[in-house]
Order: structure tokens, then sequence, then C-alpha cells
């Protein structure tokens, strides 16, 4: 009897080390994971490490080891993708250091439990429905992992920053964009992940799976889903660089507004673009010609303006906007409110009034705007604006081209990202901006504070740039594009009946095997 309890307490302390080195494992392939995704671009390392994810999940013996397994790799994989967001916390909010290690910690530990989520998934469907290894590595583990993702871009407002999808923007996958968008990248990459694993086993079905996903992928690629309308317009698009310590300094505004009056009155432009709120003040705090005289250079140059401004249409009511001027005397002002708004930065969510308080941030808490808004219309082309993180929600933005009468042609994205410094969170913006222009087939202009002020084609591909942290501005010629692609027509729908169905063809193939 003594015998029998000294091998169990062995066996169960032998469980415990190998669950613990397991998940060290785990999180050291889920942050090995942002060298995947810009600045630094080597793609395959997130299939790769996908591939150990799964082999350690498979490996394990229990529900509740896979779920550790899986919460692993998401917190390793949230705290190396997001850990910029401590210079907000911490440099410009003022937040303790160790408050703001702390802050992005937990934040990672519950974005982590969407990849714990899927793993105990997984687990729980191997076990439910007996299911061999090829349905689990082809069918079961690239739908959750998938579906994990797509929940946590909608669920509590979303954070889809770092999903597997955007490491795809230039690799073959990139081709499958138009078609099933982020999401749908995502679950080709864990399938290919998955093939990878079963090639072990069996060879001929590994690589051609492998063979079927890329090959595929790299035909699509030569597809254009949208076409060329109007006449191209010429765009300028103002990089400021103001810094961040300094953008809601009184000392320091009043600087800022003559360099951006300066930089719109240097040259005409059919659009010219300022940043997120590079007006930084309301309409009634301003000098009182600024927005007057801004409005008079657009009519006599025949420039189109839009710049970032906060707006209050009452004493309780704020919005994060753009403003547009026209030409036409005689035309209203465009206007367009932020609708997808940055938790602890934009509102405070119920309960957390406490955290927002340990830190300094302006402008924290504003009202939505409508979910589909209008195009500024420029010339020949119609110009949709999106606000700083709204463009990480795609299928926002194909809502807003499917739903419109007179859909946009040209996107564009007004930021500030000093918030995070000379951090990776400006190339890894890009890179989001980049996937939406594949999936919508149209460009997008980024006129932002500090970087990445650039100019992106209807295929995603980056044709001219502003150094970052650097002022100046960007002068190009861009031609807008019109039509549907499948994505902007279906959105995430077409990603998640092909989850669907994976999920249900092993189920079938479950119960055949019983």
């Amino acid at each position: 009897m003594q015998a029998a309890s000294a091998v169990t307490a062995v066996t169960t302390a032998d469980q415990a080390r190998s669950i613990g080195a397991r998940m060290a494992l785990a999180a050291t392939a889920g942050a090995g994971a942002v060298l995947a995704f810009a600045p630094f671009g080597y793609w395959s390392l997130q299939i790769a490490s996908l591939a150990i994810l799964f082999y350690q999940m498979l490996r394990a013996t229990t529900i509740k080891s896979s779920a550790l397994i899986g919460w692993a790799y998401g917190f390793g994989w949230t705290a190396a993708g997001v850990h910029w967001l401590f210079i907000a916390m911490h440099r410009f909010g003022g937040m303790p250091a160790p408050l703001a290690v702390l802050a992005v910690a937990l934040l990672a530990l519950f974005l982590g439990s969407y990849a714990a989520l899927a793993m105990g998934l997984a687990a729980w469907l191997r076990q439910r429905w007996t299911l061999a290894l090829p349905s689990m590595l082809l069918l079961v583990l690239p739908a959750a992992w998938a579906l994990s993702e797509w929940l946590r871009g909608w669920l509590f407002t979303g954070f889809p920053w770092v999903v597997s999808g955007y490491a795809h923007n230039a690799s073959p996958l990139a081709g499958f964009a138009p078609i099933v968008g982020v999401y749908g990248l995502g679950w080709l990459a864990a399938l290919i992940a998955g093939a990878v694993l079963i090639a072990h086993h069996s060879r001929k079905l590994g690589i051609g799976v492998l063979v079927a996903v890329i090959g595929t992928g790299l035909g699509l690629s030569s597809i254009n889903w949208t076409h060329a309308e109007g006449q191209p317009i010429s765009v300028r698009l103002v990089q400021g660089n103001v810094e961040q310590d300094q953008k809601f300094d009184s000392a320091h505004v009043a600087n800022s507004l003559e360099m951006y009056r300066a930089a719109i009155m240097a040259e005409r432009a059919d659009l010219i673009a300022l940043p997120e709120t590079a007006v930084a003040l309301f309409p009634q705090q301003l000098p009182p010609d600024y927005l007057e005289s801004l409005r008079r250079h657009a009519q006599q140059s025949g420039s189109h303006l839009l710049f970032g401004i906060p707006l209050s249409d009452d004493p309780t009511r704020f919005s994060n906007s753009a403003i547009g001027f026209a030409p036409d005397p005689q035309s209203a002002p465009y206007r367009y409110d932020k609708h997808h708004l940055v938790p602890f930065g934009e509102f405070v969510p119920t309960g957390f009034r406490w955290f927002v308080d340990l830190m300094t941030i302006p402008l924290g808490d504003f009202n939505r705007g409508a979910a589909l808004q209008p195009a500024f219309s420029v010339k020949d082309q119609r110009v949709l604006p999106n606000i700083c993180y709204e463009d990480l929600f795609g299928e926002e933005i194909a809502a807003q081209l499917a739903g419109s009468k007179a859909p946009a042609t040209i996107l564009l994205n007004v930021s500030n990202l000093a918030w995070y410094g000379e951090s990776i969170a400006i190339a890894q913006h890009l890179q989001i901006s980049q996937m939406r222009s594949l999936e919508t087939g149209r460009p997008m202009l980024r006129a932002t504070n500090s970087g990445a002020t650039v100019v992106i084609d209807g295929r995603g591909k980056v044709v001219d740039r502003l150094a970052p942290y650097t002022s100046g501005t960007l002068a190009a010629t861009v031609q807008g594009m019109a039509g549907t692609t499948p994505y902007i027509a279906l959105g995430n729908r077409l990603f998640l009946v092909i989850s669907a169905l994976a999920l249900a063809a092993a189920w079938l193939l479950g119960r055949r095997r019983r």
C-alpha cells in the first residue's frame, strides 16, 4: 500500500513538472511569434509557433492541462506583441512603472484566456468525439484557434491586435485576404501548422495540404477584385511629429496649431490630410479665426482639407472626430466621428474609473459615432476616414463599404501613435492598414503624427512613405478603386461557415470511427 502511494506521488509530480515545462515552452513559442509580425516580417515563424502549440497540446493528458498550455501560449503571444502599452501608461500616462507592468501582464493573462478556450475546447472535442490525429490537426485545431481569435476581435469591444492573419499580409496566404479576411488567414495558417505536424505521420496528406493551400494562395494573388474609378487625385499627408508630452500642453499647443496651418498652406493638393487630433483643442477653445482661415484656404486653393479634432456637441457629449473643408463655399463641412472607441483611452468601462484615475491621459471619455457614415467627396473620389485603431476592425470597414449607396474609393487612417514612443507599435499598425487594403481592394492613406505616414495601394503594398519620427509632408498621386471583394460582400461570415463545416466534418469522421 505504501509502495503504491509512493508511485502515485511520483507520477503526479512528474505530470506537474511535465505540464510546467510544456507551459514554459508554449509561452516561449508565443512570445517568439512577435518576430512574424512587422517590423520583423518572418511570417513562417508564426506557423512554426502554432505548430509548437498544437504539438504540446496534443501531448497533454487532460482538458485542463491543454487549456493551461493554451493560456501560457496566449500570454507570451500578447505580452510580447503589445508590450509597448507600458510606454503609454507609464511614460505618458504617469502610472507608476510597477503598476504599468502589472497592467500589461493582466491584459496578457486576460487575452491569453482566448487561446486557453481554444485548446481546452479542442481537447474536449477530441475526447467526446473520439477523434483521430488528422481530424484534430486539420479540422478541429485550426477551427478552434481561428474562432478564438474572431471572438477576441469583438467580445468586450474587441482587441484583435497581432491576431495570426496579420503576419501574412505579404506571405503566400495574402491572396486569400479579399475572400476570407484576416481571421480566415489565421485559420489557414493554423491549417498549415497542422499539416506540418501531420506530415510526420502521413507525408502524402501533409504535403498535399501544404501544396494546395500555398498554391491556391499564390494563384489568388493574381486576381484583381476591384477596378480603377475616376481620375487620380493629388494628396499631401502631413506628419507633425509633435511630442506626446507636449501635445496637450498649453505652452506648446499654439506652436503646433501654427505649424499645421503653415503645412496646409505651403502647397495645394486635391486632398490635404492631417493626423488624429492634429488640432488638439475643441473649436470653442481655438483662436477665433483659426478654423475659418483653413476654410478660406480650401476655397482659394481648390484643396480639400481633412484633419482630426475633438468636438463637443453639448457640455456632456464629446467625440473624437475628423472635419473636412471643401473648395465649394456652399458645401457644409464634412464630419466623421470615431465609432469604435478605445477602452481606457476614449471611454471608461463600467467599474474601471479607478484605473483611469491612475493615469493623466486627457480626452478620455467620448461618445460613439454612427456605424455607417458617408465618405468625403474629393473630385472623382470618395474618401472614407477611420481614426486610430478603428482600422483593426476590418468587418466594420467592409460593412461601411457594403452598406453605402456611394461606397468609398479610398480609405484614410488618421492616427497618433506617439503614445507608444519609438516602439514596434507603429510598424504593426501599418501592417494592419495593409491588411485592410488587401481585404477591400482599395488604397489606404495614413496621415499620422509620428509614423507611419504612407500611401498603400489597393493590393496592400506601400508605394510611398515618410520616415517615422520626423516632421514633413508626403506628396503623392492616388488612384481610387471601386468594386466589391468577397470579403466586402460577406464579411467574416464565409470564414465562420468554413470553420463550422470543418467542425461538422470532424464530428462525422469521429462518429464513423466510433
